[in-house]
């Protein structure tokens, strides 16, 4: 059985828009509300290595404490920036998805189309207007 696992804000539109656009192909994620149940360090980790993307490109400034934790000092080690991060979950970027062709921060959430394995099944437009899945079930050109 294919696994489908979204760390998920229910507060964001992206994070919404990257719900809906998984569901349309007919796939019921596993979804964690990383708020309430935030990763484990070796489960944050992991998925770090597995984005493969600096641990710093996972951190959320916007409406967090970041500024008041001084986040931006180069000084900062990975492994003190996870530790913020596991201290206060609303740091980690969202929504994160990840699926047996891959493992992503779906910023913008058409991101999420690169690593799912099944098709869209309808047309699709995010919460904001922008049309991303035509009636065929394609992409629309950006």
């Amino acid at each position: 059985m294919m696994t489908v696992t979204i760390y998920h804000n229910p507060q964001c539109g992206t994070s919404r828009n990257t719900l809906e656009l998984i569901r349309n192909t007919g796939v019921e994620p596993e979804i964690i509300e990383y708020l309430i149940n935030p990763p484990s360090r070796s489960k944050l980790v992991e998925l770090i290595a597995a984005m493969n993307i600096p641990v710093r490109d996972l951190l959320r400034k916007k409406g967090t404490p970041y500024d008041e934790l001084n986040l931006d000092d180069p000084n900062l080690t990975d492994a003190t920036l996870i530790d913020f991060m596991l201290a206060h979950p609303i740091l980690i970027n969202r929504p994160i998805v990840e699926t047996p062709l891959g493992t992503k921060l779906c910023r913008p959430s058409e991101l999420v189309l690169d690593i799912l394995p099944l098709p869209q099944l309808k047309e699709f437009t995010k919460e904001d207007g922008e049309k991303v899945i035509n009636t065929e079930g394609r992409r629309v050109s950006m």
